[in-house]
Formats: C-alpha cells, sequence, structure tokens
C-alpha cells in the first residue's frame, strides 16, 4: 500500500498544480505582438494573409482562411460544403461540442456515428451504416491529434459526393501516411486556442484545395460582403461593395495573426516535445494493469494534442470520479475529453438522443482520464505527474 494519499489527507505530490494544457508565449512572440500595434494595421491588414500562406505552404494546401475561432471556422466550412435545412451530417459523438452546432446552426441535423473502440476516431464502418440519401457532409475528427482513417472516409464521401470537413483542431503538424494534415481532405479546420498546438489567443482556420470554396470562405468570413470587381453585380466605383450571402464577422485580427506567425516557427518543437512526453508516460505505464495507455496505428504520427488513458475499472476499487479527484488532490490537472455530445440535454431533448445510442462512445468515456501534456512541461513535471498516477492506481488497486 503506498502512502497516505492528499485526498485523504496525506501529502500531495506536488505544491502547485501542473494543468492538463497550457500555452507556451515567449519573448519573440510578444515582440511580435507590439511591432503590429506600432503599424498602420492592427486588423484586415498584412499579417493575415501572411499567416494563412504561413500554414497553407507547411501543409501542402493550396488554401487557407484565418477565422476568430475553431468554432467559426467550422461554421464556415459547414456552410461552404453546402449545409442546410433538411441536411444531414455525421460527425462522432466524442468531440466538443461545436462539431454538431455548426451544422445545427445551419438549420441541419447531426447524425452521430460510434468511434473505433482503439483509435477514439470515427469509425468508417460505422460511418457507412449512417449514410442516407439526406447526409450532404461528413465531420470526422482527429481525436487527440492522431488523424482518422481518411482514405476510407474520403472514399465513402467521394462515392456519395459529399463533402469531407476534417476536424483537425487536435492535430496541426501531425502525419497520415506520410503527409501533413491540412490539404487532405475538402476542408480542413485547425483551432489556434491556448491548449492547442500553437495558438493565436482564440483563432482558427479553414484549409482547402479548391478556389470556389476559398472564395465562398472569404465572403462568409466577413459578413457575406465582396468587394472584388469579378463578382458584383455591378460597379459604381471604389467604394462599391455588395452583400452577396448572409454571412458573419469572423475575422481574426493582424495582432492574433501576428502571434500565430511567431508560434508557428515552433510548431515542430512544440510536437516533438509533445511525442517525448507521451513516450515518456507509454513507458511508465504500459506495464499497469489498470491503464490502457493511447493507441497510435502505424501509418500516422499523431500530435499528442491531449494523451488519454483508459482505466480498467474492473482491476480498481472505486470509479473514474475517485481516481480523478485523487490526481487533483495531487496537483495533477487532469481532466476528461470528452463528454459524449448526444448526452447533452440540448441534444438529448432536440434530436432525441439518449444514453445507449453508441456503446464505444459510452465505454470510452466512462474510463477517459486526460492526463497534463504540454510542450512547457518539465521533465519534473512529467516525472511528478508518473509518480502520482501511480502512487493513486496503487492505493486503488484491486487485489
Amino acid at each position: 500500500m503506498p502512502g497516505k494519499l492528499a485526498i485523504h489527507g496525506g501529502t500531495p505530490v506536488r505544491k502547485t498544480i501542473v494543468p492538463y494544457g497550457h500555452q507556451w508565449i515567449d519573448s519573440d512572440d510578444s515582440q511580435a505582438v507590439t511591432d503590429v500595434l506600432k503599424t498602420d494595421w492592427i486588423t484586415q491588414g498584412p499579417k493575415v494573409e501572411e499567416f494563412e500562406h504561413v500554414v497553407s505552404k507547411y501543409c501542402h494546401a493550396k488554401y487557407a482562411v484565418a477565422f476568430s475561432s475553431g468554432t467559426a471556422a467550422l461554421h464556415a466550412a459547414a456552410f461552404t460544403a453546402g449545409v442546410s435545412y433538411g441536411s444531414d451530417v455525421i460527425t462522432s459523438p466524442i468531440t466538443f461540442v461545436a462539431d454538431g452546432n455548426c451544422v445545427l446552426y445551419l438549420g441541419g441535423t447531426v447524425k452521430f456515428s460510434d468511434i473505433n473502440p482503439d483509435t477514439y476516431n470515427i469509425d468508417p464502418g460505422n460511418i457507412k451504416t449512417t449514410l442516407t440519401s439526406k447526409t450532404k457532409a461528413l465531420i470526422p475528427v482527429d481525436f487527440a491529434g492522431q488523424p482518422c482513417d481518411l482514405d476510407e472516409i474520403n472514399t465513402i464521401a467521394s462515392d456519395h459526393r459529399i463533402p469531407v470537413i476534417e476536424d483537425a483542431a487536435h492535430s496541426l503538424g501531425a502525419e497520415y501516411k506520410g503527409k501533413k494534415i491540412g490539404g487532405l481532405a475538402d476542408f480542413t479546420v485547425f483551432s489556434f486556442h491556448p491548449v492547442k498546438a500553437i495558438t493565436t489567443g482564440e483563432g482558427g482556420m479553414v484549409l482547402t484545395n479548391y478556389e470556389e470554396f476559398y472564395e465562398q470562405l472569404l465572403m462568409f468570413r466577413t459578413h457575406g460582403i465582396t468587394k472584388d470587381p469579378r463578382k458584383l453585380k455591378r460597379n459604381e466605383g471604389a467604394w462599391y461593395y455588395e452583400m452577396q450571402e448572409l454571412g458573419f464577422n469572423y475575422r481574426l485580427t493582424d495582432l492574433q495573426c501576428a502571434l500565430g506567425i511567431s508560434q508557428f516557427k515552433k510548431l515542430d518543437t512544440f510536437i516533438k516535445r509533445r511525442r517525448a512526453i507521451a513516450l515518456q508516460y507509454n513507458n511508465a505505464f504500459s506495464e499497469l494493469q489498470e491503464i490502457t495507455i493511447p493507441y497510435e496505428k502505424k501509418d500516422v504520427r499523431s500530435a499528442y494534442h491531449i494523451y488519454v488513458i483508459q482505466l480498467q475499472l474492473e482491476r480498481l476499487t472505486c470509479g473514474r470520479k475517485t481516481i480523478f479527484d485523487a490526481l487533483r488532490a495531487e496537483n495533477i490537472g487532469v481532466q476528461v475529453h470528452y463528454i459524449p455530445v448526444h448526452y447533452q440535454p440540448y441534444y438529448q431533448q432536440n434530436l432525441g438522443y439518449k444514453k445507449g445510442n453508441f456503446p464505444f462512445a459510452e465505454r470510452y468515456y466512462e474510463r477517459a482520464l486526460t492526463l497534463p501534456l504540454f510542450p512547457r512541461m518539465t521533465d519534473g513535471d512529467v516525472e511528478d505527474v508518473i509518480e502520482a498516477v501511480q502512487k493513486v492506481i496503487s492505493y486503488y488497486r484491486r487485489d
């Protein structure tokens, strides 16, 4: 039996909490923002296009459009994909609510498809059984940074002539069969929230290889307005513009884009560190029978946005909440990603979903626990997480 747990009045492993994720802003980032403040453009200026170019070039995509958040980017992609009233869109129940909400914003219906129990990504086989004549788009999610089965999903979509909107909010910097994520679906959506691979504070981006989609995304971002002389119904002069769609103000500022450009220079270093921490965890926990470590497919290179373990509750004397609370008491900022979207009251009350609809997703959720993982973690931080997990698991181990 290990020493007394902090939850029971013992001494915690750490004196201060280590969060599950955290941004890394350095002096170069601060200077980049300060430099923009001294210019004439702090929004709708040249840094926006520069940031878009940096990301699209890295990801080998032809076009990129920056947005005010990942959710705004998903909304824009769904609109451009043609989602509207009467549309069904298939996505994973193990994701943040934004993937379903972007469909609802447009009057569509969300159809969930269960996950693969090994990768936690949407299962292409289940997509096939969920498809109907009303299906107008697929939104697969690269959960935890591991790319989904893009070849299979793209083939399904092509056979049914529907677009794929890849939610790659977790997988910037990841690889699928040797290729960078970003140009492998009709739309690829990134997020630049502070816990993501790089940050612009809030922010997102849509990448595509299709010029028509690119032009629609640009208009949707700016109230549905265009000033392009080639697209105007008439042209009264240099001041003239037209609102041709019902768009939104989803612009990202030059201040944020300057931060993004600076952050992007460190992306590969950040991913390397994330993978190194994940390897340390794998080595430490692979022999613990009470834990299942993340599975990484051989044909992908995960960006390890988060590190999720599965608790083997049959081997423990308690439930997930007790383990969660015990680790928090040890000052390990564990989290749970995610509550299945079909559990949310709005989805149950308005779309008729209920517990029992998606057994693999639900089993995953009951056992999932996210451990801290971010580039600025020190080796000491990582060792503390390992020590705390081993301490807590040992305490609640079933003999």
